[in-house]
């Protein structure tokens, strides 16, 4: 053997030692990429590995049920229904028509529809079927075919039928409050949905179920209690109903208000629906709370607050007497009365309502300019059409799809703009809501305070938080305590001189009231001659006003003044209903 050189022995010595120090560089990378991985970013890491085997799921939250008073008790008005919606993934729901012919048995309809739902492109979610049976739910479990699954839907039932129906609104398939208390409370009552984590296999179906896999709870809805009386709801929607059949009207609005507190105790449209079916109604105009949607002319039921507001600027007297011409002529218009005013002569207060004087109305208005209807008239009366009467402005009733109303604005806007002050005066020109006509009136008789309207009573959350809505002031001294109690004998007075089917006991009770009878504007200007609007006002109650009342009555054909012959017949009924089932107490003798 020939021995190798030192020069050859150190050079491989080197070479060595550079594989040696390369396999620990090699080994070193990968010991801190796994130690990056498997350490510092585990969490991003473990994620990623699961994410074909991790679902997420929401967990419905449970929607608030509502309630309502019936006497001394409160009972539910809307509870919850659990059904189930039957869903597919198409990316593992294999063999679609085979699937779909063992869905048809359970489910019904037709497997061509079906089948082309598992095989739609781009989503890992299409709904097959919906408001499914629990028995149905668990025979579909029990196919246990990959892709398939059912999942828990409340649905609203209503154990007291379609009482208060406009009122409730309904929940529509996607969960979501539509029309009245469910669209305006629909946060409080949805609740919030949580979310279920779970490890499925590779068919999508989860492995197992408990407490663990819950990632967020769901908090459920609120419990809602209404201020609503279902007795005199009941009787209220039942009165209306008889109204509306006499005065051969197409639809018709009652409502019956606490005074002192603004709690609505009935409310009511006709013709309603049901809302456990409310996808069979036709006709959307159903769904609507004609108390806080529907805003009309409201005729010479404003003739007392017309009053109030003189009384309270000191421009006229409770036993001021005035000459009423029975005609006035204004921006070349002629303002007249109806024939049964008496013609020309001298006037108090009391004929001025009784009579319903458009004239009289007129000339209050004229009081508030010093004689004339002028910019200082219309200011002072806008005044308090729109800022103590609240009229153009949403009350803020818990209802959905609240009207305004709307009033003119007093500036001289070059179209006779004093004519227009002088209609509005009786209640023509400007438009107001049922609602809005009851929070005024009960102002004007309670003593002059202004209660925002409400329909809760009380929320509970879902940890048993009890939230109490108080009685809610929005303005005081809206009328003087005094003028107030000038308002209340001279609406008296209007009932005790109208014909009503029974007559009321004034000794024990107090019952006071205005018609209205409002002709209908055109849609182009103008008002129609032969179409109508019937309403009334008014307040029953013991030492006090205990409850205003309001009713519209939309184009009765019974003949006669809309207001007497058509409205003032269902105000008597309900009037009667308070004294009769003794939600008013007789006066302190």
């Amino acid at each position: 053997m020939v021995p190798q050189n030192k020069n050859e022995t150190n050079q491989s010595i080197r070479r060595v030692r550079i594989w040696y120090g390369g396999l620990i560089l090699i080994l070193a990378i990968f010991g801190l990429r796994l130690f990056y991985v498997q350490v510092i970013h585990y969490n991003h890491y473990k994620n990623a590995a699961l994410s074909d085997q991790l679902k997420q799921y929401q967990i419905p939250a449970t929607r608030g049920i509502i309630e309502a008073h019936d006497g001394d008790t409160t009972l539910p008005i809307v509870l919850n229904q659990k059904l189930y919606t039957l869903y597919a993934d198409p990316a593992y729901a294999k063999h679609p028509e085979q699937l779909a012919e063992k869905i048809v048995p359970i489910v019904g309809g037709h497997a061509e529809d079906y089948s082309s739902l598992m095989k739609t492109k781009d989503t890992r979610y299409v709904i097959l079927a919906k408001k499914l049976s629990s028995d149905q739910a668990k025979k579909i479990a029990a196919l246990k075919a990959p892709g398939l699954g059912t999942q828990a839907v409340d649905y609203r039932t209503y154990p007291q039928g379609s009482l208060a129906a406009q009122v409730l609104g309904f929940v529509n398939d996607n969960g979501e409050g539509r029309y009245g208390l469910e669209q305006f409370l629909n946060k409080q009552l949805s609740g919030t949905p949580g979310e279920l984590k779970a490890i499925t296999d590779a068919s999508g179906v989860p492995l197992a179920a408990s407490k663990d896999n819950i990632d967020t709870a769901p908090k459920d809805g609120d419990t809602v209690l209404l201020s609503l009386d279902m007795g005199l709801q009941s009787q209220l929607e039942a009165i209306l109903k008889k109204g509306v059949e006499h005065a051969k009207a197409p639809t018709a609005t009652a409502l019956i208000m606490d005074a002192n507190s603004g709690a609505v105790k009935a409310m009511a449209s006709y013709p309603s629906y049901d809302p456990a079916k409310y996808y069979k109604v036709s006709d959307p105009k159903l769904f609507s709370n004609g108390a806080v949607t529907d805003s009309i002319e409201v005729g010479s039921t404003m003739k007392t607050l017309t009053t109030a507001a003189a009384l309270d600027q000191g421009v006229i007297k409770p036993n001021t007497t005035y000459y009423d011409p029975s005609k006035w002529k204004i921006d070349g218009f002629t303002i007249t009365n109806i024939e049964e005013d008496g013609g020309p002569g001298t006037r108090n207060l009391a004929d001025l309502l009784n009579l319903s004087l458009n004239t009289g109305a007129t000339w209050e208005l004229m009081q508030m300019g010093g004689g004339e209807i002028n910019h200082k008239a219309r200011i002072a009366w806008h005044n308090y059409m729109v800022n103590r009467y609240m009229f153009g402005k949403a009350t803020g009733l818990e209802q959905g799809y609240e009207a305004e109303g709307y009033v003119p604005g007093p500036d001289d806007n070059g179209a006779g703009i004093d004519l227009t002050y002088a209609n509005t005066s009786f209640g023509q020109a400007m438009t107001a809501t049922p609602i809005q006509m009851a929070s005024a009136l009960a102002a004007v008789v309670n003593g002059g305070t202004y209660y925002q309207p409400h329909l809760v009573e009380q929320r509970t959350t879902a940890d048993g938080t009890i939230i109490k809505t108080k009685p809610k002031v929005v303005k005081q001294h809206v009328v003087s305590s005094a003028v107030s109690q000038a308002i209340i004998p001279l609406m008296q007075y209007v009932v005790a001189h109208h014909s009503f089917a029974q007559q009321f006991d004034q000794t024990n009770y107090m019952v006071g009231g205005k018609t209205g009878t409002a002709q209908i504007a055109k849609p182009g200007g103008g008002y129609y001659d032969n179409l109508f609007n019937g309403t009334y006002t008014g307040f029953v109650g013991g030492d006090k006003p205990d409850y205003v009342i309001v009713v519209f009555v939309n184009k009765p054909t019974v003949g006669g003044y809309a207001g007497s012959a058509a409205a003032q017949p269902i105000f008597g009924d309900l009037a009667h209903l308070l004294i009769n089932e003794s939600y008013v107490t007789p006066k302190h003798q």
